[in-house]
């Protein structure tokens, strides 16, 4: 925007350029375009013919000179030209701040790829500023025009550059150093493209590997509550043990050992039986011999119950 701007502030004296045919009204055209508040690029009004025809003459070459400084120079190649020619254009006030203005630009520019950050001595030496006081004025000048994003470190007389705005003009000679800078850039992208692309394709395998884990983690999910309700459904169906139904090895040992023991009752009530009858013939053999029971009698039942006993 600030381009478009300072193009627009350009216009008009690009447009009267056309009847500046004598070295005067060029002169005077190019001292009003510098001295405008708005104008901060002028290669449109370099390249016009009448402007171009200052450099035939002796006291208009100084002013083309004066007019390219501005487009692409400094301030250290205005004051070059003023230490080696004495009669070169003066300049007032007003077009010194401009001229110091799209100097620190410049200087921000060429600093701010490799390290955005510019101290007071630097640019006190570069603009020929007296003071640091004086520096710091112009940086908050070029700020408030937004001519530049900055930021002013008192404490450690730094400048710190955020951005600049693409108001200066391209030189002549700056076409193959722009080309190199513009290689290298390009160089610097294509090798992010493919650090971003090798980490993009790292992300893809890793959200790969998880989608497939996930996967096996879920089948196995859906497997194992399966078998449970293949297997509870199995308890349920399973019928209880009804009488007459097949006994398993364990419950025929059972039934056996409970038939012996029953057996085993049994005997023993069949030799009681016995030997009752024995006794009882016994007594009454006896009471028909004495009439009652005897001795003998006695004898024969404890001889019974021994045997029972033995």
């Amino acid at each position: 925007m600030e381009q478009t701007r300072a193009l627009n502030a350009l216009e008009p004296f690009v447009a009267l350029s056309k009847s500046a045919n004598s070295t005067r009204a060029a002169v005077d055209l190019v001292t009003q375009a510098i001295s405008a508040p708005n104008t901060y690029v002028f290669a449109e009004l370099l390249h016009t013919p009448n402007i171009q025809a200052l450099g035939q003459v002796q006291e208009g070459a100084g002013y083309l000179t004066l007019l390219e400084i501005f487009a692409w120079g400094t301030w250290q190649d205005y004051s070059g030209r003023i230490s080696l020619s004495p009669d070169f254009p003066r300049l007032t006030p007003p077009q010194e701040l401009k001229l110091r203005l799209l100097s620190l630009l410049t200087l921000a520019a060429r600093n701010s790829p490799t390290s955005p950050t510019l101290t007071y001595d630097h640019l006190q030496h570069a603009l020929d500023l007296p003071s640091a006081r004086k520096l710091e004025d112009l940086v908050i000048s070029a700020i408030y025009r937004d001519l530049l994003t900055a930021t002013l470190d008192t404490r450690r007389r730094t400048v710190s550059v955020s951005s600049v705005a693409p108001l200066r003009d391209v030189s002549p000679g700056a076409l193959p150093v722009m080309q190199d800078e513009l290689a290298a850039w390009s160089s610097r992208c294509e090798g992010a493209l493919e650090q971003l692309e090798k980490q993009i394709s790292a992300i893809k395998q890793q959200a790969a590997m998880r989608l497939r884990k996930k996967q096996v983690e879920d089948r196995l999910v859906e497997t194992g509550l399966r078998l449970n309700e293949e297997s509870e459904g199995a308890f349920k169906k399973k019928p209880r043990p009804r009488m007459g139904d097949t006994l398993t090895t364990g419950d025929e040992r059972n039934k056996r050992a409970a038939m012996e023991l029953g057996s085993g009752y049994e005997d023993d009530e069949d030799v009681m039986d016995v030997d009752d009858g024995g006794a009882g013939r016994g007594a009454g053999r006896g009471a028909k011999r004495g009439g009652g029971v005897g001795s003998g009698g006695s004898r024969n039942a404890l001889g019974g119950l021994g045997r029972k006993l033995g």
